[in-house]
Parts: structure tokens; sequence; C-alpha cells
């Protein structure tokens, strides 16, 4: 089995679509238009993994309708139920300027401005307004800090290290 650490899940085969072979996906990235430019995804399931050529995409509602030139009637495609769908990094989203991978911010140090080793980020909260990054600190309690520039400093994936400035009120009971 492949080691997915440089894989993205990008969505979730719900089950077939028709039945000239489509399925259902239900897309599990921030860019649902990515999956018009996909040629093709690692499909995963509990003891399998195939590479999959995509050969058709439409949208519909909230789900992704999508054509593999490996499958062409429903029979194929009903065994495909709850497989996960994957993209390695180099066919990843291209991120913008200060934009991370939620996989690469957990796992992080976290470094106060002055100098203090707060914890490790163990979860990114997507909230709407702004992410906030789960910190577990040395002293096993969690602290929630926003992703506003305010508070998040700087970011070095190369030093895995977050550096932030703690805002009053955020390490008190």
């Amino acid at each position: 089995m492949t080691d997915l650490k440089d894989y993205f899940r990008i969505g979730v085969i719900t089950s077939p679509h028709g039945v000239h072979g489509e399925v259902n996906v239900f897309p599990t990235t921030d860019d649902v238009k990515r999956f018009s430019a996909l040629k093709e995804v690692l499909m995963v399931g509990p003891r399998d993994e195939r590479v999959l050529h995509v050969e058709g995409v439409k949208y519909f509602k909230n789900m992704v309708i999508l054509k593999f030139k490996e499958f062409t009637t429903m029979n194929e495609t009903e065994l495909l139920r709850q497989r996960d769908l994957y993209v390695d990094r180099a066919h990843a989203v291209k991120l913008e300027e200060g934009e991370y991978f939620i996989s690469d911010i957990i796992g992080l140090n976290v470094v106060t401005d002055e100098g203090a080793d707060l914890g490790v980020i163990t979860d990114v909260l997507q909230t709407g307004a702004n992410d906030v990054y789960a910190v577990k600190m040395k002293n096993g309690r969690e602290v929630l800090l926003p992703v506003i520039d305010e508070c998040i400093l700087d970011i070095s994936l190369e030093e895995k290290k977050v550096l932030v400035h703690v805002m009053k009120g955020l390490l008190e009971d």
C-alpha cells in the first residue's frame, strides 16, 4: 500500500451514478472545481488501491460526478462505495503565498514571541471567519489560537515552527 503522507484526500465515492460507470463523489477539498483539471486519482479502499483515469466530470448540487476510463457499467462501480480518492502533492491545488495545507501545519511546534515553547498544533478548525489552531500545551491543556495576523506571526515549514503572539485572555482560565 502507498504511504499516503504526501497525498491529499479530495473526495469519497458515495454511490454509482447512472448505468454507464459514473460515480457520485462527495468532495473533501476546499476547491470543488479542481476536479475539472484532474487526469488521474489514487482510489484507496480497505484492502486495495489503484490509479484511475478521469474521463469526465460533472457537478450536481454538492456532489461531483466522475467517469473513470476503467469502468463502463453500474455493476462495476457498485463495489466502489466509500472508497477515498487522493492526489499526490505534485497534483494538489497550487497554494497562494501564505497558504498552507492543513496536513503540513499539524505537528508544528508553537513558540511565543517571548521565546516560550507553547506546544504542538494538533488540529486546524475551519470556522468560516478564520481558521483556528488547536495547540496541545506541555501541561496537557489545549489552547485555541485564531489564525489572524495579530496572533500568527510566522510559519516556517522548514523549521517545523510557528511563531505566535498570545493575545490577552487566550491562556487565562
